[in-house]
Formats: C-alpha cells, structure tokens, sequence
C-alpha cells in the first residue's frame, strides 16, 4: 500500500457522487435543458441523512440492514479496485473474485430488503434484478479473465496498473472486446440505459428503482451514495482499459484516470440521450452478448 493508494480510495469515496451529476447534465444538454447542479447528489445526500426514516411495522431487521450492508460491501470493493496506475488501498492474489463476491451480497441483501416489505412490485422488480445480474456476472468475471490472462496477475492491483501501449499493440482486438462487454456490463449493473431507466416511475418497467421505493432517509441516502460508488468502482476498470496512461507520475496518472471517469460518465449521457431502452424480453440478449465477446476475448488471448 502506497500513498497514493490511499489517496485513490479517499479520491473515490469524495468523487463518485460527481458522475451522476455528469450524466445528468450531459442528458440535460441534449435536450435543450439546463439541468441540475453537477453536485445535485452530494446536496441530496446531505438532505437525506438529516431526515428520518421510516419502516412498515411488517418488515424486519433484514430491511433496515440492506442499504448498510450494501454500502460496505460497495466501500470495500472500493478498497480493492486500482486507479490511475497505482495499486488498490488493500489488494492481494485472487481479489478479482472477491469483487465479484461483494458486488454479488450487496445486491443480494438489497434483494432481501426488497423482498421483506411483502411487496409484489418490490418482488418483481428484485425477480428481474437477479435474472439480469445473472448474466452479467459471467460476463464481468470472463472480462476479468482475460486480463489476467493479458498481464499474467490473479490481482486487480496487479491487472490494471501492468496495462500500457505495448499491451493494445500486442492483444488489441482482445482488449477492444474485453472493453464493449465490461461496458455492456457497466450500464447493466448500474441501471442504466438500455437495461433499466433511473428516471423512470413506471411500475410495470422499474427494476432497481423498484426495489428501493420504500426506502427514506439515511437508509436511502446510503443506497444512492452505494450506487455512485459503484458507478465509480465499475468505470475505474473501463477506464483502465481503455487508457491505460502510465507517466510514471502518480499525480499525473491520476489526474487523467480521473478526468477519464468524467468521460465515461459523459459518455453514459449521451447513450441515455440517443437511445431508448430496451424491451424487457431483449436484455438477456445483449448481456449473453456480453458474455460472449469476454468470452472471444479470453479464448483470443489463450492462443
């Protein structure tokens, strides 16, 4: 662990509630609008976490306990995830299993506060979260695979800070597949567009949304600011793909990586303003795609 791992996990903890508002604004733009301020998050959580709560008398501790277990297992793959060419905060050999693990019991317990309530909506939409999330993870965890086949390292910290030029001049069309599918992967498990639509309030097309109505106050304060982490966690890994700038400068690598994340975050704005989202019945089909191109990557680079 180095300062500058300390200093990454400290840039995300602050940062990652700025990328909703990129997109945000990035959406706002294509329609003509203003649009809300670039730190609408940070304002809302603030609001939030002063306000109180509110549980049914039918739940349960499982309710009250989802958002706080889904934080810290969102904050600890955090801890683990490299950024800007410097090694994560507590990485080791065999952590990008453990990523896939805590990504997979944070939803699952906000699968169980949603369950809980003894809400059919609530039901369904954590029915069709789980469904979607197993597609996913295959693709993610195949995506992780090739590049530790690419860079010869079990460990995230040892993946993505050994990427560089040479490394898209030797398996560049590897990469470039790697990249489409962690991307695909990236919209999916955030709930954006063309998966899912963070805007939307109706009932019968809510998957996340859905699951999380019946959350107030700190409780639901701490699963937006869970979300923007993992906004931030999923695009460090896109980022480090896609440019892998390596100057040798700590301060550098990481003023770029983190300039690349508002990128990215753009770039999500500008899907979700040129698209519309898909029928339910269709994204299974993009995200076995995605499955597929991690899994031509990996059989690429074993050549």
């Amino acid at each position: 662990m180095t300062l500058f791992s300390i200093i990454n996990f400290v840039l995300a903890l602050v940062s990652a509630p700025l990328l909703p508002g990129v997109i945000n604004r990035t959406k706002a733009f294509f329609a003509g609008r203003r649009g809300q301020p670039l730190l609408q998050t940070y304002f809302d959580l603030w609001k939030l976490l002063r306000k109180g709560a509110v549980y049914s008398r039918t739940t349960t501790w499982v309710f009250r306990a989802g958002p706080m277990i889904g934080l810290a297992c969102v904050i600890v793959a955090a801890a683990i995830t490299p950024f800007g060419g410097a090694r994560a905060m507590a990485g080791f050999s065999g952590d990008l299993l453990l990523l896939a693990y805590l990504l997979g019991l944070m939803r699952f317990f906000t699968v169980l506060a949603a369950l809980d309530t003894a809400s059919p909506f609530e039901g369904m939409g954590a029915s069709r979260e789980v469904q979607f999330s197993a597609l996913a993870e295959p693709a993610l965890l195949l995506g992780l695979a090739a590049i530790a086949r690419t860079t010869g390292s079990f460990s995230l910290s040892g993946m993505f800070p050994a990427l560089d030029g040479a490394d898209w001049a030797q398996t560049g069309p590897a990469l470039l597949l790697v990249a489409a599918a962690l991307f695909v992967v990236f919209l999916a498990e955030n709930a954006r567009i063309p998966v899912d639509d963070p805007n939307t309030h109706l009932e019968l097309t809510m998957i996340h949304e859905a699951m999380v109505l019946d959350h107030s106050g700190p409780d639901f304060a701490f699963i937006l600011y869970g979300a923007a982490l993992k906004l931030w966690v999923l695009g460090a890994f896109l980022a480090g793909i896609l440019l892998p700038v390596r100057t040798g400068i700590g301060a550098l690598d990481t003023l770029v990586a983190w300039l690349a994340m508002l990128v990215l975050a753009a770039g999500v704005g500008v899907v979700e303003s040129t698209m519309a989202r898909l029928r339910l019945l269709r994204v299974p089909r993009l995200l076995v795609g995605a499955v597929l191109l991690s899994g031509l990557a990996f059989v690429l680079l074993l050549r």
